[in-house]
């Protein structure tokens, strides 16, 4: 018996990964602003949701509409989900500290378990980071949420912003030592061409094979599609 794999969607990318992100992991994918981190959430869930599946999309930026709006510019109908019970989408709000660390330790195992989602998706986890005051707190609230949805055996997806001067470390550096993957987008600039070009790398993931290819990528009406194959 093979390990069970979880399709992202995107089809380069689980080609990179030899089939898929290993069921169960939490995989965090950083870039920075316009990379299109919260539209590889949405296409992961979308996904899920195509097979049958249920998700939850934790948002601490944007509110519901807009996600919802996000998803039907790349045609995904996550409003019909929501409807039929398949998708929650779950607004926190990162200027209330207090409530809404309360509202993960105690709301969150149990509504996600009572659901039955089998993905969840952070979007972001640096805004939820800036909800505590030391490295210390952080760290022990990372490793709380990744182990509380291990525990429910779903497969977590965190977005991350990057440092402005490292596109391979996240803001606070802590979320890469958490995860079992870490999934890097960002802009090369193509000096010669005079372009920017989107690129994905895949920089680790526990438990399977994957390619370290630097790849790029485009996002366009169909959500995330990685060149697999192609040459910068």
């Amino acid at each position: 018996m093979g390990m069970e794999r979880v399709r992202t969607g995107i089809d380069g990318l689980d080609e990179m990964l030899y089939g898929g992100i290993p069921k169960g992991s939490t995989v965090v994918v950083m870039g920075s602003f316009g990379t299109g981190k919260t539209t590889l959430g949405l296409q992961f869930l979308n996904q899920g949701l195509a097979e049958g599946e249920k998700g939850v999309f934790i948002t601490l930026e944007e509110d519901r509409d807009s996600i919802l709006a996000d998803a039907e510019a790349h045609g995904w109908d996550l409003r019909g989900k929501m409807n039929a019970k398949q998708l929650e989408i779950v607004k926190l709000e990162p200027n209330d500290a207090k409530v809404t660390i309360q509202r993960i330790k105690s709301e969150l195992p149990e509504f996600i378990k009572k659901f039955g989602a089998s993905r969840i998706v952070v979007d972001s986890i640096s805004l939820l980071n800036l909800l505590f005051d030391t490295d210390h707190d952080r760290r022990a609230n990372l490793f709380n949420l990744s182990q509380m949805i291990k525990r429910t055996g779903a497969t977590l997806l965190m977005t991350a912003e990057v440092k402005d001067d490292n596109p391979f470390a996240s803001r606070d550096g802590l979320v890469e030592y958490v995860a079992d993957g870490v999934i890097s987008l960002r802009y090369l600039e193509l000096l010669e061409r005079n372009e920017l070009m989107l690129s994905m790398r895949i920089i680790k993931m526990r438990r399977t094979e994957h390619s370290r290819k630097i790849t790029p990528y485009s996002i366009s009406g169909k959500g995330i599609e990685v060149h697999v194959g192609s040459e910068f």
